[in-house]
């Protein structure tokens, strides 16, 4: 296995900035995620183990100085199967914006260039038509669907839609 890189404190690009989650985000971002058009998409736990986790580092998405939402990602370091998965979610107030967007193309240049993958994962729930739209706009291909892969805060199990991007196949720039 090979040994896991710190996450970086921070990410920029299109105009962006991306910085590491601290204790002082976990307000803004548990509000974010109850927010009635995020809330069905993101099963919430704790937030202090949602967001400082450091097997999934999160990132605050920064517009203007406030928090406009959060992207995380997760690595399998494994050489075999050397992924990383992503997700993200934006305040309501963002949506229409294509921040979510921009956001996941300056975090999918940080894994693909800094952190060497060449694959990167998305899951969505089947039923999010248009965070999957989304995901197909910066690369990510449907793969299938994982029936009953995610309980969500409604406590039923729903279906999840695997999409993946390869490296080579990106036009990151």
């Amino acid at each position: 296995m090979t040994p896991a890189q710190a996450p970086a404190e921070r990410i920029t690009g299109d105009g962006l900035v991306l910085r590491l989650a601290g204790h002082s985000d976990l307000d803004a971002l548990a509000a974010i995620i109850a927010e009635p058009e995020v809330a069905p998409w993101w099963p919430m736990g704790d937030p202090e183990g949602e967001f400082l986790n450091s097997d999934y580092p999160a990132y605050v998405i920064e517009v203007d100085g406030a928090t406009a939402g959060v992207v995380l990602y997760s690595e399998d370091n494994d050489p075999f199967y050397r992924r990383a998965g992503l997700d993200v979610a934006v305040a309501t107030a963002y949506h229409g914006r294509a921040l979510g967007r921009t956001a996941l193309k300056v975090m999918m240049r940080h894994l693909i260039r800094d952190r060497g993958h060449h694959r990167l994962t998305i899951d969505p729930a089947a039923a999010n038509e248009r965070a999957i739209a989304a995901y197909e706009d910066v690369g990510f291909r449907r793969v299938g669907v994982m029936r009953g892969y995610e309980r969500g805060p409604d406590g039923t199990w729903h279906d999840n839609v695997l999409m993946d991007a390869l490296a080579s196949e990106l036009d990151l720039d």
